[in-house]
């Protein structure tokens, strides 16, 4: 008995890693068929299988955690509607609803059934973020969440494998991308369908008529592995607060995290309220991002489903920032949501302060640009102009110092989503950037240092007027170190004549003009002047840090090819100890 419950624990784990490989390939589809640069180059989408009761079961290594643990409380909203016995192959379901998605409307989530013999067995799901969906854009701009786009409820997009034509006209019609939004639709279908296709070659190979006590195999063994390692935490209470830009006024994020036997419970009493634009929060949106801020330093190893999320508990306060309530707006809920894990990890710093990291940049710069007659006007017979566009690109400062290693430079987290090249952006805009560049002196001071921002420079084709929906955030607030460690450098929005722009709504880049942006850096941790003078060297050699700077924050003396003078380097860290 003992060597047949050995040998079914090994078929479980080998059964468990082939569901990584059938929902990895799911997300590749969708990466390789996508028609927007949002999935195609810089992977903001989610993918994962469900079983019936509407758990996540297995997520796709690609994705983002706004996506990936939003998508996980959605399926249960799709099969209030559609229960599985009412579901035929073919079937496809989509919504938008910023609170029965990812909390906002530029993503669409698809979830599709998985049918076996007959029987549907299970279901799978992906989220991908698209270029438009009408009304004022990807932008804070809104003042409800009318004005923000098309609304999709709950419906199905395709029925029986056959395209629901009413549907893809109305959202053809209220799209300035039409061909792009159709063809990601389709392609979220056909990735749940490549899911579909592993998932029965799956079964049929070992044997399995359904999915289900796998299922509730993985969900358990996950529940009941990150308590241990919550177990593994002190008891007790630890508060943290920190500052957001907002739109028009500034945002206090507030947070008591309490670790218990059964779980984690935060409470964001004392948190901002709702603002009258667009950057609030839906609550599945808050809960993704604190699951995701606890989960990467309590059990990063543990994969992320159903199981490993619940002992997360969030306490959202109604009419506070982060628990929004329609018809309040929430296209940008990113730049506050996205400060979540840093908000999480001011709190863990206090328990187990050797496992986080200091403050990053943390919200995504991803400007939306748009242009074209509408936004310079009709020209003259003659006279350049350039097609109507809208494009956003992604972008990210850097990130905040580990423990033991410096931050990550101009990379996305939490968000995890890839930088996009600017050839695929000129490619398909006529957008032109002059600089993308590291930016110096950006990253916090520290033992080990914070990742370093970057600088972008972005012109339209024909020096042509071109519009900007900002949403930026760490701008008034910067990045801030741990231990010792200085915080990171502010962002600056701005055009190439010096002239500072608003950090959130629309605004216009004349003609002649250049959009510049400066990404905030990462906050640095531990004592600047205890950082090794090699690893500061390298750093002015790397362009990364100043001659000055590594003299002034790091009492490093050395030239522009990091060449160290030791004796004035002795002398400047012996004057600061004086």
């Amino acid at each position: 008995m003992h060597e047949i419950g050995a040998l079914a624990k090994i078929q479980q784990q080998i059964m468990w890693n082939r569901l990584i490989a059938v929902v990895e390939e799911q997300a590749q589809t969708m990466i390789r068929t996508a028609f927007s640069t949002t999935v195609r180059e810089s992977g903001d989408l989610s993918a994962g299988v469900f079983d019936l009761k509407g758990r996540m079961v297995a997520q796709a290594v690609t994705g983002t955690p706004g996506h990936v643990n939003s998508m996980a409380e959605s399926v249960n909203y799709f099969l209030a509607k559609y229960p599985p016995e009412t579901l035929r192959p073919g079937d496809h379901m989509i919504t938008n609803d910023p609170w029965l998605g990812t909390g906002h409307f530029l993503d669409l989530t698809v979830v599709s059934p998985t049918f076996h013999k007959g029987k549907c067995v299970a279901l799978f799901a992906n989220t991908a973020h698209i270029i438009d969906i009408g009304g004022v854009g990807m932008s804070p701009e809104g003042r409800n969440v009318f004005e923000e786009g098309l609304n999709i409820p709950i419906m199905k997009c395709f029925m029986e494998g056959q395209p629901n034509e009413t549907f893809f006209e109305f959202i053809r019609a209220n799209s300035r991308t039409p061909v792009e939004l159709e063809g990601d639709i389709y392609s979220l279908c056909a990735c749940n369908d490549a899911g579909s296709k592993r998932l029965i070659e799956m079964m049929d190979e070992f044997n399995m008529s359904d999915i289900q006590a796998l299922s509730d195999w993985i969900i358990e063994t996950s529940k009941q592995a990150t308590l241990v390692e919550i177990g593994k935490l002190p008891r007790g209470t630890w508060s943290n607060q920190i500052k957001s830009d907002g739109y028009n006024d500034p945002v206090t994020l507030c947070a008591k995290l309490t670790v218990n036997a059964d779980g984690i419970d935060v409470d964001y009493a004392g948190t901002s309220p709702m603002q009258q634009r667009g950057v609030n929060v839906p609550p599945a949106y808050t809960r993704a991002y604190q699951g995701f801020g606890l989960k990467v330093v309590i059990a990063p190893e543990i994969p992320n489903n159903y199981g490993s999320l619940e002992p997360f508990r969030a306490h959202l306060p109604d009419g506070c920032i982060l628990n929004a309530a329609r018809p309040f707006p929430v296209t940008a809920r990113h730049v506050i949501g996205q400060l979540l894990p840093d908000l999480m990890m001011g709190c863990l710093h206090q328990c187990i302060p050797n496992r986080v990291a200091a403050e990053g940049s943390s919200s995504l710069w991803n400007p939306p640009l748009r242009g074209g007659p509408t936004v310079h006007g009709l020209k003259k017979r003659g006279e350049p102009t350039v097609p109507e566009f809208e494009i956003i690109t992604f972008n990210s400062g850097g990130t905040g110092a580990r423990p033991e290693k410096d931050g990550l430079n101009a990379i996305a987290f939490p968000s995890g989503v890839r930088t996009m090249p600017v050839e695929a952006t000129e490619n398909v805009a006529p957008i032109i950037f002059w600089r993308k560049e590291l930016r110096p002196d950006s990253g916090g001071a520290g033992r080990t240092r914070g990742g370093t921002g970057q600088i972008m420079e972005i012109e339209c084709k024909h020096r042509l007027p071109f519009a900007v929906s900002a949403m930026f955030e760490r701008v008034a607030n910067a990045p801030k170190g741990r231990g010792g460690g200085t915080n990171g450098a502010n962002g600056v929005v701005k055009l190439a004549s010096g002239e500072i722009l608003k950090t959130k709504g629309y605004q216009v880049v004349p003609q002649d003009g250049r959009l510049v942006l400066q990404l905030a850096g990462g906050g640095g941790m531990g004592d600047p002047f205890t950082r090794d003078p090699a690893r500061v060297a390298r750093d002015v050699r790397d362009g990364l840090v100043s001659v000055a700077k590594a003299a002034e924050l790091y009492g490093v003396a050395c030239d522009a090819k990091g060449v160290v003078d030791v004796a004035a380097t002795a002398k400047l860290r012996a004057g600061r100890a004086a």
